[in-house]
């Protein structure tokens, strides 16, 4: 990617994977799904069922060939979240609540102003952590090891 191509990157993303988006510009104008992948290195979001190309897949090793009906991605200027109250395509506003929270809201035309909830997929990992400690890892003795009392200033280096 060039030097041009990065300034136009996306800065502050407020679309997610897991959102009900629909989709205002191409092939399947009008049609609602749920994003399934975000590229932000492209700007592109991918979205369950839409936006469908036949692919051309040679035969190899282990895998069939044949033509497959892939969703290929679309730019993330081309869909809109929904909102939950009205159904409407909406833009998307950031709001603080009064205990300092950070929110998603609904603005624009036909927006209720509710609150965008963050969807659930959030939350479950792609990748698990791992629960047993590798090679490289700090074993647990060492990280509850106190090392410096305030009180006293015993552990402080001396300069």
């Amino acid at each position: 990617m060039g030097w041009k191509a990065a300034q136009k990157l996306i800065q502050n993303w407020r679309i997610v994977r897991g959102d009900n988006v629909m989709i205002i510009r191409g092939k399947d104008k009008g049609e609602t799904g749920v994003i399934k992948r975000v590229i932000r290195s492209q700007n592109r979001v991918i979205v369950e069922g839409k936006n469908l190309v036949k692919k051309h897949i040679k035969q190899g090793q282990g895998h069939e060939g044949g033509i497959f009906s892939v969703e290929a991605p679309l730019h993330a200027s081309n869909v809109q979240v929904l909102d939950p109250a009205t159904q409407k395509p909406v833009k998307i506003g950031i709001r603080y609540l009064e205990d300092g929270t950070k929110v998603r809201v609904s603005r624009g035309q036909g927006a209720s102003g509710s609150i965008i909830p963050r969807p659930e997929i959030l939350k479950i990992r792609t990748t698990p952590r791992p629960t047993v400690a590798g090679p490289k890892d700090t074993p647990m003795d060492l990280v509850l090891e106190k090392t410096y009392d305030a009180k006293t200033g015993k552990g402080m280096p001396d300069l």
